[in-house]
């Protein structure tokens, strides 16, 4: 029976997760549940799946979390705040994470878990590509055993020699490509993106997901960050990592070899597949997915992405090829251009001109562990909150 700490459990990832593993209650066990702020979620999958310990990651709603509890005839456990977050990754309370807390503030539970030595289901993408080389370092240190969840990730790992990650880019490789749907504005020149919403940007037209990583995927952001984190995860170069645009989300990335085959693992566009697959691997389970039906689909298109009209995709590449605090840079100042554009203080081609002025200001800086890392963050958000206001 395999314990599973679920850090994000009201988001998409949490929820997909959780699906999944109330599949198979005679394999799997939800014993930690977290939720940023939403409460009374929270508490209605306590009901539900009866965890050790939940953690609301705001602590001035610990009380209405505690009375809730209470309220039910719950034996759950409550707690609150970042540190609750790390110590119960850390614990034995669980010997799985599922690691979907969004942004930065992910970083340290997912390190946490890492350093415990736990089975690290990782969906928090930023967490790598702020402290990637800290993270791996953590995984080998602790004897973890990470495997990706984001579906790109997960076909890419699914593809090749095991084990995957951590172990560098083998000899037989010749390059990883990842596959981007190019998002709701997808052919569209970059003239006709100003007058973007953010409901409009949020409109994906295969995934389900939340509104920050759905503003990432309309602006290529998500697949610039999944170019990085393919870089630490599977020791890939820049120069052997390529980005194919895929509108139908049917093939979630191709690995190519020297001998001239190619892999690609293909499956619907749901998460489900791949958290099932991290969940239960090397093994198989159930995962609520509907069979893909190739006769019904037809075809299958592949173009370049256009990174003129998208230029968060090339301000990825060249971040991951100046270094970590580059990427740490990147990574800050795309989360406060995307709180901006959504809450209507910044244009949508607005979003890239932000992180661009930031890695000038900031990408030469040079920082020195994980607090260096984080101050250098700290100050992104200052710098990127200033142009904004």
């Amino acid at each position: 029976m395999r314990r599973i700490a679920v850090l994000g459990a009201t988001g998409s990832i949490g929820t997909s997760a959780l699906d999944v593993i109330a599949r198979h209650p005679q394999r799997f066990a939800a014993s930690v549940l977290s939720a940023h702020t939403q409460v009374d979620a929270l508490l209605t999958l306590c009901e539900r799946f009866r965890p050790a310990l939940a953690i609301i990651a705001d602590p001035a709603l610990l009380p209405r979390l505690e009375q809730g509890l209470r309220a039910r005839g719950l034996n759950t456990d409550a707690a609150a705040g970042p540190l609750a977050l790390e110590q119960a990754a850390g614990s034995e309370l669980c010997d799985t994470v599922v690691a979907a807390i969004v942004g930065a503030a992910g970083l340290r539970s997912t390190l946490a878990a890492a350093e415990a030595g736990k089975r690290l289901l990782l969906a928090n993408k930023e967490s790598i590509v702020v402290a990637g080389a800290l993270l791996m370092d953590a995984v080998r240190r602790g004897g973890a055993e990470l495997i990706p969840v984001d579906s790109e990730h997960s076909a890419l790992f699914q593809c090749l020699p095991q084990p995957a990650v951590g172990t560098g880019f083998g000899p037989g490789l010749r390059r990883l490509l990842l596959t981007a749907s190019g998002g709701p504005f997808r052919g569209r020149r970059r003239d006709e993106l100003s007058r973007i919403t953010p409901d409009q940007a949020c409109a994906h037209p295969n995934w389900s997901m939340g509104r920050k990583i759905s503003v990432d995927s309309a602006t290529l952001m998500n697949k610039g960050l999944e170019v990085i984190e393919a870089h630490w995860l599977f020791g890939a170069p820049a120069e052997r990592i390529e980005v194919v645009v895929h509108p139908q989300s049917i093939v979630h990335s191709l690995v190519e070899y020297l001998d001239g085959s190619m892999l690609a693992q293909l499956g619907p566009p749901d998460m489900r597949t791949a958290i099932a697959c991290a969940l239960a691997w090397p093994q198989r389970v159930e995962a609520g997915v509907s069979s893909l039906d190739l006769i019904r689909l037809g075809r299958l298109d592949f173009e370049p992405p256009d990174t003129d009209a998208f230029p968060c995709l090339r301000l990825a590449f060249e971040a991951m090829r100046a270094g970590p605090e580059a990427t740490t840079c990147l990574n800050a100042a795309n989360e406060i251009a995307v709180s901006g554009f959504l809450q209507g203080r910044l244009g949508f081609l607005g979003i890239p001109a932000l992180i661009e002025r930031c890695l000038h200001r900031f990408a030469g800086d040079r920082s020195d562990g994980l607090e260096a890392l984080l101050d250098l963050d700290r100050r992104v958000r200052d710098h990127a909150e200033a142009q904004l206001a």
